[in-house]
């Protein structure tokens, strides 16, 4: 965790609030992998195991868009430019009209 939060505030702040959730993002879904990979070496539940490799199967997916999205929008590409992020499954499924779920 410590870590995490370490590398969460590495990079400073640009100012460019996309470019800033992004930055720290990635290494706050990185230590969620590595904590899910802790409780498939550790634990034993069968249920938090699934729960664990689905963790690792999404977040990777999402750190690998979330760092496409940030060189893009680092290069001066940003609004406008085509998203570069997968639909998400899961409990964030697409909406069905299109707007975001939350």
């Amino acid at each position: 965790m410590a870590r995490m939060m370490k590398d969460m505030h590495a990079p400073g702040y640009s100012g460019d609030a996309d470019i800033d959730f992004l930055a720290m993002m990635i290494p706050h879904h990185a230590g969620a992998v590595d904590m899910a990979r802790l409780v498939l070496q550790h634990g034993r539940d069968p249920a938090t195991r699934r729960l664990a490799d689905e963790i690792i199967a999404g977040q990777t997916i999402e750190i690998e868009s979330m760092k496409r999205r940030l060189e893009t929008l680092r290069q001066g590409g940003g609004l406008g430019s085509a998203p570069e992020f997968p639909a998400l499954g899961g409990t964030r499924g697409p909406a069905a009209d299109g707007n975001h779920a939350w």
